[in-house]
């Protein structure tokens, strides 16, 4: 008897995904979105603990931060945060974080 190869049906269901929302227009967006999803575990605890993730327009993540001092800092390592969530995703969807 054959076995199948672990995490294969797994893959074709995701290639299926990624293939639809290309398909449609929309694989772009799931891509900038995902970095929504990863927010935390790119900037850490203490950061995210300080800041929410709004939305993504256009490769523009808009954050939401608690304080002008935490913004302040933020900004000096934005150019940082963006290459990070960038390789998470696999491709540079996220090209400007605005903090507000």
């Amino acid at each position: 008897m054959r076995r199948k190869k672990p995490f294969s049906n797994e893959k074709k269901i995701r290639d299926s995904i990624l293939g639809f929302l290309k398909a449609a227009g929309l694989r772009e967006r799931f891509d900038e979105n995902l970095s929504i999803a990863y927010w935390d575990t790119t900037v850490g605890k203490e950061i995210a603990a300080q800041t929410e993730p709004k939305k993504v327009v256009d490769g523009i993540m808009f954050v939401k931060v608690d304080n002008d001092a935490w913004r302040q800092e933020l900004s000096f390592f934005k150019h940082e945060i963006i290459q990070k969530l960038n390789d998470k995703i696999g491709k540079s969807a996220i090209k400007e974080i605005k903090f507000y």
